[in-house]
């Protein structure tokens, strides 16, 4: 009963995409006034988005090639509290709702850069994150992250966003957030359940498999 109504839930979600996600606040973005608004997010996300992955740190997301509207959603979650994180909030604090559609616009627009992490994990810790990201385990109630990242887990609309290139401690921090309850700001909190269905390992797993995969060097092969 558990996997149907999170099969239903997940379904019903990307079919219904425009409805939720925070479109009531989206707007149109500047590209150009994006870039400068974007001048205090280089610290830490890189001049080409890119991020940073921190050992044992505080890793920063890749924000280049995300949704627009996702990015903007984000940053008007931290703004209302409803999603939290010391460095963020008083960033987006400082963002007006059109900065924020322009900021979001810039980043959009980026090419999706290379991730790093996960280049210690073996051939077995690979393939099980392969396997959670692709086909999941039903024995242990674990829905695939393609079911609703897409395909090539490279993002579906403004709900989920793409995890393939990203980097792998920032998803591990992500899904270690869900799992303890510290976020919970998507719909239906389809991601707190299945986080707490995973390991450690299985965490560790995907995060390296999935910051393994290069969306780049796939983009520069089709040019």
């Amino acid at each position: 009963m558990m996997i149907s109504k999170c099969i239903i839930s997940g379904l019903g979600l990307l079919l219904g995409l425009g409805l939720v996600g925070g479109k009531a606040e989206a707007q149109e973005g500047n590209v150009e006034r994006g870039e400068t608004a974007a001048g205090t997010c280089v610290a830490c996300h890189q001049a080409d988005g890119s991020g940073m992955n921190v050992p044992d740190g505080e890793s920063w997301p890749r924000l280049a090639g995300l949704d627009a509207d996702y990015i903007a959603k984000q940053l008007h979650d931290f703004k209302a509290g409803r999603r939290h994180n010391a460095s963020m909030q008083p960033f987006a604090n400082m963002l007006d709702d059109q900065q924020i559609a322009d900021v979001a616009a810039y980043y959009g627009e980026m090419p999706v850069t290379a991730a790093q992490g996960g280049g210690d994990a073996d051939e077995a810790l690979l393939s099980r994150g392969e396997q959670l990201a692709l086909r999941g385990d039903w024995n242990q109630y674990i829905v695939s992250c393609k079911s609703c990242h897409g395909p090539r887990n490279e993002g579906a609309g403004d709900t989920f966003p793409g995890i393939t290139s990203q980097h792998a401690g920032y998803i591990e921090s992500q899904l270690h957030a869900w799992q303890a309850g510290e976020r919970n700001n998507d719909p239906q909190n389809l991601m707190g359940a299945i986080a707490k269905r995973m390991s450690d390992d299985d965490i560790r797993a995907v995060s390296a498999w999935l910051a393994n995969q290069s969306v780049a060097s796939e983009q520069g092969e089709s040019q």
